[in-house]
């Protein structure tokens, strides 16, 4: 047999597991973003700009989504996203629905402890929805899949750490801001029928400190009577060249983990999204998250390099000496945005390749 052949046998069987109505242990899922086709938005970048406006950018944007969500179940991932289809960027594309911001007069900051500079808009006044900022996304989404369903927002933290204050004048208090317009957003998707909603929060591995002393606090304010399962993905970040300096600066072992994971554990967020594959976080540092779900990073988002099933296989087990099958689900480190959407389909396929010969050897 080929290993083309291999692969589609695999896939078989993961789809076979989950339609023959079986409990599917090992379920796969994306950390949330892929990349945009080249008629909806500029390629390869983080921050890029729409090919259409209007009307025919609201087309875009849903045929994008249907097709982000085919892909997915095409290449045998179990829990599917939008794909982030309809936002410019993680963060900003919840921040433009929202009253007391400005997005004309931009700031040039500092993000993430000041490792690569955005221009960013600016909280001026007191922070409001308009309306619902994704209900219309989710609502496509959960029309066009039978799969679980997950939807991503960014995390309060996060926020706060991607926008200028010119109203508040404390960091933790628009913060709380924002976690309760959150809150009201997930509230309305959980309604809509979203199984999983995950907050974003890549801040949460840059100021350790504040995680337990305000960074959970404004989780739990976000998560608040939310009916769905909730998750929160922490990484390493994209596979831009500034978190790639920035990680070769962190020495053979990352271990900002050690310091967040036990505030997390304790924490009321049902599960935790990570980085695992080709980094250099101590696998048994998993140990610390009991309790919760892991969402376990086996898929490189900083390379092109697509993975084998065997390595995806190997990044799994790792994790399974210190984590219960049961509470496992592979993903991918972080998002796919800036990848080249060949080389993320071909990397989804590994990763439901991958996940198919774990449950095989059960």
């Amino acid at each position: 047999m080929t290993a083309n052949g291999e692969v589609d046998q695999l896939l078989d069987f993961a789809d076979n597991v989950i339609v023959s109505g079986k409990v599917c242990v090992l379920e796969t899922t994306i950390a949330g973003s892929l990349p945009k086709p080249s008629w909806l938005a500029e390629t390869h970048k983080l921050w890029p700009a729409w090919r259409a406006e209007g009307e025919a950018l609201a087309a875009a944007k849903r045929d994008a989504t249907i097709l982000a969500l085919k892909l997915q179940e095409d290449a045998g991932i179990d829990i599917v996203s939008d794909g982030e289809m309809s936002r410019q960027h993680f963060v900003h594309g919840f921040l433009e629905n929202l009253d007391g911001i400005d997005f004309v007069n931009k700031v040039q900051m500092g993000i993430r402890n000041n490792r690569y500079e955005a221009d960013c808009p600016a909280v001026t006044g007191p922070l409001r929805r308009r309306g619902s900022v994704h209900g219309a996304e989710a609502r496509l989404a959960r029309a066009h899949t039978r799969r679980r369903l997950k939807f991503t927002l960014p995390g309060p933290m996060t926020i706060v750490d991607t926008i200028a204050d010119r109203h508040y004048g404390d960091r933790i208090a628009m913060a709380m801001a924002f976690a309760d317009l959150l809150n009201e957003e997930a509230r309305e998707l959980a309604a809509i029928g979203v199984d999983v909603i995950q907050f974003d929060e890549p801040a949460f591995n840059v100021y350790l400190d504040e995680v337990a002393d305000w960074g959970i606090a404004a989780l739990h304010r976000a998560i608040n009577g939310v009916a769905s399962k909730t998750a929160v993905h922490i990484c390493y970040g994209y596979g831009i060249q500034a978190n790639i300096d920035w990680k070769a600066g962190l020495g053979t072992e990352w271990r900002q983990y050690e310091r967040t994971f036990p505030a997390l554990a304790a924490s009321r967020i049902d599960q935790v999204s990570l980085e695992c594959i080709n980094s250099h976080v101590p696998v048994e540092l998993l140990g610390l998250l009991a309790g919760k779900d892991v969402l376990v990073g086996a898929i490189d988002v900083a390379t092109d390099r697509v993975e084998t099933a065997d390595e995806v296989a190997a990044a799994i087990e790792r994790a399974m000496a210190h984590v219960p099958p049961e509470r496992l689900f592979p993903c991918t480190n972080c998002g796919m945005a800036p990848l080249d959407r060949s080389v993320a389909y071909d990397k989804l396929k590994a990763l439901a390749a991958g996940t198919a010969l774990v449950r095989g050897r059960r």
